[in-house]
């Protein structure tokens, strides 16, 4: 009796293995601060660690899994060591301030036209802004540059 228990217990492990994976799947990787990060301040990779994901992790927002994505970040909201950083709380860095003057460029068919503004907001690479124009006044829209002017219509 105890070697028919033998041989049943061996033939349902072999049976087990031939139903495993060929490959377990590699560990999910996420980006977690060394120390607090307070808003506005830059994120630099000095201040990130990565590590691995508990398998059972409940993860609900997107969030940092390598460094290189929040490099050079500035944090929205304050970071805590250890914890997960989600993606919202990270952004560009603003190459326009709101208040300083900055060049607005105006280009079409051959003509270019500078004029000075103020942003009434601050603003990252792409970003679409309002303006107030230091001589007349007006209000006006425009798109950051990466050299931090501001290119306008055509």
């Amino acid at each position: 009796m105890m070697a028919v228990r033998r041989i049943a217990t061996f033939l349902a492990s072999a049976a087990a293995l031939l139903w495993l994976p060929a490959a377990a799947p590699a560990a999910d990787m996420a980006v977690v601060a060394t120390r607090i990060v307070y808003p506005g301040e830059t994120v630099s990779a000095d201040t990130l660690d990565q590590v691995t994901l508990r398998p059972n992790a409940r993860v609900t927002s997107p969030f940092v899994r390598e460094i290189e994505e929040a490099d050079g970040k500035v944090a929205k909201r304050t970071i805590l060591p250890g914890k997960l950083i989600p993606l919202n709380s990270l952004r560009e860095p603003y190459l326009v301030e709101a208040g300083q003057l900055v060049t607005v460029i105006f280009q079409q068919d051959g003509l270019t036209i500078q004029a000075t503004a103020v942003p009434l907001q601050p603003g990252s690479l792409g970003d679409m802004l309002r303006l107030r124009n230091a001589d007349s006044g007006k209000v006006f829209t425009g798109i950051v540059m990466a050299d931090g002017t501001i290119r306008v219509g055509g």
